[in-house]
């Protein structure tokens, strides 16, 4: 059995010298040292060896299996270490060549607008109100003085889930929701910046779905002359102190007096050109004292309380304040439109 042994040790030091790969290694690994390898086998037809023999024959299996392992072990090390070198070699960095340029992102000129405006009406003291998208039929026109059937509700083409759930209009219900949280508290001074949803066709300054901010002041002898006030300040923050309001007889359901507002024409100064029609004026939000009614249906007694409200679209004072001529701009999220924006 020694030299079965003995022979064994031989046999396997000779394959492991022509040994090429891990691979190979690891096959004649398991070949000499598995559970089913030669070795193994010989140490298991050791209980036929008189006592005498055992220890001796042990010892000698033990430093056969000792001196294969050594072998597999040093050259398991050595293809180790040409692996490394090798994925290094492949891996290697010239520190001394340039970096590549990150591309910087941008604000998006719309939340850009935004935030200006949440700026400059924090200013003067609001708050910021938000509310759900999907919105009840009840505070998306009926707490606004439009009841069912009502004809202004075709004003306001809309998408509807069920009877009693549609995808908001405006975000006039955030006004409502917010009154009815005070429970007749003064004052109100909220803006209601969000998406709204209308069945338009999407065109050049048309979307089925864009962005208004709308506002809401309730307290004691509130007057028309506070809402003009505010929108005028409003307007030269946004656009400059040489800019001027006008407003317009209109009607809202919402408000009485309503009144369309335009601003002076920041191309031409007021003077006419192409962008305002040669008329001086642009169009740019909605306006009105809130209707006693509207007061009335959110728990504030029209007698004692007066309130104002006004509401823009967001895209429009964008394409006004950037020149952009084409509001599915802010939405196609081409790359070279977004990076004019990226240092203003």
């Amino acid at each position: 059995m020694q030299e079965r042994l003995l022979a064994l040790k031989d046999e396997a030091l000779q394959e492991l010298e022509r040994v090429e790969n891990a691979q190979q290694l690891n096959d004649l690994r398991v070949k000499y040292l598995g559970k089913k390898g030669p070795l193994t086998e010989i140490l298991r037809g050791m209980g036929a060896l008189s006592a005498e023999e055992r220890p001796v024959i042990g010892q000698v299996a033990n430093d056969v299996r000792a001196a294969i392992e050594e072998v597999i072990e040093a050259k398991q090390a050595g293809y180790a270490q040409a692996e490394t070198e090798n994925r290094l070699k492949a891996e290697t960095i010239d520190v001394t060549l340039p970096g590549r340029p990150a591309p910087h992102g941008a604000v998006h000129p719309l939340n850009k607008v935004i935030q200006e405006i949440e700026d400059i009406f924090i200013g003067m003291g609001y708050t910021i109100a938000e509310g759900p998208e999907v919105e009840k039929d009840y505070y998306n026109f009926e707490a606004l003085n439009l009841p069912k059937n009502h004809p202004a509700r075709d004003m306001q083409d809309s998408f509807y889930i069920t009877e009693e759930l549609l995808m908001r209009t405006h975000t006039s219900p955030v006004q409502v929701r917010t009154m009815e949280k005070k429970q007749g508290e003064v004052p109100v001074k909220i803006i209601c910046p969000g998406r709204v949803y209308r069945r338009d066709d999407d065109d050049a300054t048309h979307s089925h779905v864009f962005t208004q901010i709308e506002g809401l002041v309730i307290d004691r002898h509130i007057r028309m002359s506070d809402l003009k006030g505010t929108l005028l300040q409003f307007v030269q923050e946004m656009f400059g102190k040489q800019a001027r309001i006008r407003m317009r007889p209109s009607f809202f359901p919402f408000t009485e007096p309503s009144a369309e507002v335009d601003v002076s024409c920041m191309m031409c100064g007021g003077r006419g050109c192409r962008t305002c029609k040669h008329t001086g004026w642009l169009e740019i939000l909605g306006s009105g004292m809130v209707h006693p009614r509207v007061l009335e249906m959110s728990g504030y007694d029209p007698a004692e309380y007066s309130g104002f409200a006004f509401g823009m679209g967001v895209e429009r004072i964008a394409m006004l304040k950037y020149g952009i001529d084409d509001i599915r701009h802010f939405y196609t999220n081409d790359v070279r439109f977004l990076k004019q924006f990226a240092h203003i």
